[in-house]
């Protein structure tokens, strides 16, 4: 009896592997090959057990199986983990993991095994209920992210299974697949490590796009960048440098974090470091600038900032608003800058933007900024 059970079993390393091989090449999903793999052991065990029917003999020939899975749909109904938001209880502590379905790739879209997100301002919002993620936008949090091209949807020739990328999403980072449009992301430089790519895309991109495509910097022009230790803010210092930029000014809170961003850019004669809590950046912009100002400033903290903002600016000046860090609501301001002045004052968001501008814009920087930071 125990002689031929043994015989029985031998035959199941057969079947497994002959259905193994039927399906690695055409599964490139590593859990749907899981599922797949129990579903072979099954018909294994089975042939095994109904043996005797057939004089000891497997249903099927070692070698000349071909097992057909079930139809798992191999995305549709095969789950993935993800982070999850817990909207009751709105605390980090109280974030969970869970089974959630693997999205299918669409036209023009590829799904990413992802190896690395970035966490984000936004999605610290986004828990609490502040930030309204933005219609057809994925409930799960993150939106940046590495990993590597696992499917391919319909017209993403650009792109082939096992590519390792990096990409911008407005939402879904959070999780083990993500299903992104094919110009959403870029080839990951070989060196880069899985998480710097990661914190790449949302921080340097919201840079970019305030600087050079809405600031429209200009070789040789003055910048005022506030909030210089924040991720945008070191990202736009750097691509600032890149530019060409004569003089870069920045402001942050601290002695050490002013430190940082010196050591960061390298010339104390290009960028000037203010302690705003200590000393005034209008008056400091003045006299660097012989009271000329600046061309181009990005601005994350509003009402505090403003009247300041205005009269640190030279004329023709570009001023690119990002955030309301102090507030929204001016008490008593004068408006007379922006007439005399000939002011452009812009406000900028990226994640509702529509998806042809933020791939448009993803492709520019992926052109423009990602070699330098791949040769840093």
């Amino acid at each position: 009896m125990q002689h031929q059970l043994r015989s029985r079993l031998a035959f199941l390393p057969g079947v497994v592997e002959n259905c193994w091989t039927e399906v690695d090449e055409k599964v490139p999903n590593a859990v749907a090959k899981r599922h797949i793999l129990l579903f072979a052991i099954s018909v294994g065990i089975f042939m095994v057990a109904h043996s005797d029917q057939l004089g000891n003999r497997p249903i099927l020939p070692r070698h000349d199986v071909k097992i057909v899975p079930p139809n798992l749909g191999f995305y549709d109904d095969i789950t993935m983990r993800a982070i999850l938001v817990n909207h009751e209880r709105k605390g980090a502590e109280n974030l969970y993991v869970d089974d959630v379905p693997v999205p299918e790739p669409q036209d023009r879209q590829v799904l990413v095994r992802i190896k690395a997100f970035g966490l984000n301002r936004m999605d610290i919002l986004q828990r609490e209920g502040q930030y309204p993620v933005p219609p057809g936008a994925s409930d799960i949090l993150g939106v940046e992210f590495s990993g590597i091209v696992e499917k391919l949807g319909s017209r993403s020739e650009k792109w082939a299974v096992g590519d390792e990328v990096l990409g911008l999403a407005t939402g879904g980072a959070y999780s083990e697949y993500i299903a992104i449009g094919v110009d959403f992301i870029l080839p990951k430089p070989k060196p880069m490590n899985w998480e710097v790519a990661a914190s790449i895309m949302e921080n340097y991109v919201t840079a970019f796009q305030s600087l050079v495509v809405i600031g429209l910097l200009k070789d040789n022009e003055d910048v005022l960048i506030h909030t210089g230790a924040s991720g945008v803010g070191t990202a736009a210092l750097q691509i600032a440098k890149s530019r060409g930029a004569k003089r870069i000014f920045t402001t942050a809170s601290s002695t050490e974090k002013l430190d940082f961003l010196q050591k960061l850019i390298g010339n104390p004669n290009v960028l000037h470091t203010i302690n705003y809590k200590t000393e005034d950046f209008e008056k400091k912009i003045k006299e660097v600038t012989n009271g000329r100002g600046i061309d181009v400033l990005i601005d994350f903290v509003g009402r505090s900032h403003w009247d300041k903002n205005l009269a640190a600016l030279a004329i023709d000046a570009r001023m690119v608003m990002l955030g309301l860090l102090s507030g929204m609501n001016l008490e008593k301001t004068s408006i007379a800058p922006i007439l005399f002045k000939r002011l452009h004052i812009i406000g900028s968001t990226l994640r509702s933007r529509s998806d042809a501008y933020q791939s448009e814009l993803v492709q520019r920087f992926g052109q423009e900024i990602l070699p330098l930071i791949a040769d840093e």
